[in-house]
């Protein structure tokens, strides 16, 4: 039986005096509530609303709003409406149809006795709001989306939370003493690098402009650095966010132009901060291990604007200077998300120039819980052991779906129920066949029996693009991204030696130019083994995917019968 209702009313003066008189638990009983113009909205909870709607109507960043709806319901308590609150926020970032006004600093995952059968009730309000037109998409539409995953809107896990807090701390002794500092956080795939990076921003945003501060969650442990002081320190504080990936870089814009104190101008390639003549305060780097070293680029005009910004920054186009000395030379603080594992082209970061930044790091953080893949770290380094440092023992896993084809027909056709059930299925492959279709439509990328498949035709957000399902994403376009499942393609490149009982890679089958190019410029000539870490490492991203499960379908026969030992179908 429902026991909640949802109150609708003019956000006025005159109606929230009837509001006091026409229900006593509008001024003794915990209560959510939202309001909103039909482009922002604000959820908030009080447990008395009255009281609340008329401090809003006092401030001027709510007098503006038109529309006030509160949740009622004779079971609420005050941990009930926290979670609640949280819900809505996220969901609605997540939507397409608000910009939503609140902070993020107390957003909640707390658990409270009968927290089930309330989140049961959520869905019916959510479902009674959706009907309402404050929600557009359903709540599998909008979690399968980028705006709900690359939201700041998030509840940290304990390692996140840490990880900030001592972030927060460092920086404001830093910026108060004139001081410079370097932090490094490394985590393996679904650790929430990206999630720690954008929710960061955010609060600091928050921080620097939150004026009065009476109304803030005293039970958040962020609460402490809305002060003045901190506010102060912070005034005119420049911030940028490298995403070195074109794809996901259009997704985070996306996310940083419907969050209010965020703005897409803010997410940066690495030749944007080059070039800036302004210097910024924070620069936090996603996907550090994308970052270029002094190679040929992909075009003509990025090899002259990469001497152009050397010259400029350090007096000479100095060969081994790298991207990640930009950032470092561009900014007073500098925070660099960083996976070694994902390092998947010759041009990228080299493996001493990552280690180095983590050995000089003022602050280094590791993240260990698993945000992504329900099967769990053991998932991961499974993978990575398959795929790199030898055989593991064989393991099964009981939340995940980890499978092996013999008929790539057959593994598509599993994606394609997946993507009716729970959306966000897709194949990705390695870079094994050569990409034709790009210059001619009516040719196929990838034939294998009775299978003709297309590479993607997209290279932003290609995941949403609506023609995704029918094609296959290459590791440009998914790195970074999560997918529900993921059925993916192992092809040619990769090979099994039963001889010497050793992965092996098939150089020429392998199409990637940028991935196996050698660089004169450095001396540096890469062989089959450097070849192998990447494109094993390619893999490896690729098998890390999918939050609910991996398919796999392998080319070569003598490496699917290898990996065959490792999966139970």
């Amino acid at each position: 039986m429902t026991n909640f209702r949802i109150e609708q009313l003019a956000f006025s003066s005159g109606a929230v005096t009837l509001m006091a008189a026409s229900d006593a638990r509008h001024t003794n009983w915990p209560v959510v509530y939202t309001l909103d113009d039909g482009q922002e909205i604000y959820v908030g909870e009080s447990l008395n609303v009255v009281t609340r709607m008329r401090q809003h109507l006092d401030s001027p960043e709510k007098d503006r709003l038109k529309l006030i709806r509160v949740v009622v319901d004779d079971t609420f308590n005050k941990s009930v409406c926290l979670d609640l609150e949280s819900y809505l926020i996220r969901l609605l970032a997540g939507d397409s149809k608000y910009r939503v006004l609140n902070r993020n600093e107390g957003i909640t995952n707390a658990d409270y006795f009968g927290r089930a059968k309330y989140q049961e009730t959520f869905n019916e309000i959510f479902e009674e709001l959706f009907h309402a037109g404050v929600f557009t998409r359903t709540i599998p539409q909008i979690e399968n989306g980028d705006l709900f995953k690359l939201s700041p809107f998030k509840a940290l896990n304990h390692d996140q939370a840490t990880a900030i807090v001592d972030i927060l701390e460092g920086l404001f002794h830093d910026i108060k003493i004139n001081g410079r500092s370097t932090t490094v956080i490394q985590g393996d795939p679904g650790t929430g690098k990206t999630i720690i990076a954008i929710y960061l921003i955010k609060l600091i945003q928050d921080i620097a402009t939150t004026v009065t501060i009476e109304h803030l969650d005293k039970d958040s442990i962020f609460s402490d650095f809305f002060v003045e002081e901190n506010r102060k320190l912070l005034e005119g504080f420049r911030i940028a966010f490298v995403v070195p990936q074109q794809s996901l870089r259009a997704s985070i814009q996306k996310v940083f132009h419907k969050t209010p104190g965020l703005h897409k101008d803010m997410v940066l390639t690495p030749f944007e901060v080059g070039e800036s003549d302004q210097r910024f305060d924070l620069i936090i780097v996603d996907e550090t291990h994308r970052l270029n070293q002094r190679a040929n680029q992909p075009s003509a005009a990025q090899n002259r604007k990469f001497a152009e910004i050397n010259a400029k920054l350090f007096g000479a186009d100095d060969n081994v200077k790298t991207q990640a000395d930009w950032i470092t030379a561009q900014s007073n603080h500098q925070i660099f998300l960083l996976d070694p594992a994902q390092t998947i082209r010759p041009a990228d970061l080299p493996r001493p120039v990552q280690a180095q930044l983590l050995a000089q790091a003022k602050r280094p953080y590791r993240l260990l819980s698993q945000m992504r893949v329900r099967g769990g770290v053991d998932y991961i380094e499974y993978i990575r052991k398959i795929f790199g440092s030898g055989p593991p023992n064989r393991q099964t896993f009981v939340n995940y779906e980890f499978r092996l084809y013999d008929d790539l027909s057959d593994m598509y056709a599993a994606i394609l129920q997946k993507e009716k059930e729970v959306g966000l299925a897709r194949l990705v492959a390695g870079f094994a066949w050569p990409w034709k279709s790009k210059t001619s439509s009516s040719v196929y990328d990838i034939e294998i029996d009775e299978c003709q498949l297309r590479w993607n035709t997209v290279a932003r957000d290609w995941i949403n693009s609506p023609r995704s399902i029918a094609e296959v994403g290459s590791i440009h376009t998914v790195q970074g991204y999560d997918l529900n499942y993921a059925g993916v393609i192992v092809g040619l490149d990769l090979r099994y030696d039963p001889v010497a009982n050793q992965l092996v890679v098939d150089r020429d089958s392998y199409h990637d130019k940028k991935g196996k190019e050698n660089n004169p410029r450095l001396g540096v000539r890469y062989t089959d083994d450097d070849l192998l870490r990447f494109i094993t490492n390619i893999y490896g991203v690729l098998c890390t995917r999918g939050i609910m499960g991996t398919y796999l379908y392998i080319c070569d026969p003598q490496l699917r019968q290898y990996i065959r030992r490792f999966v139970t179908n």
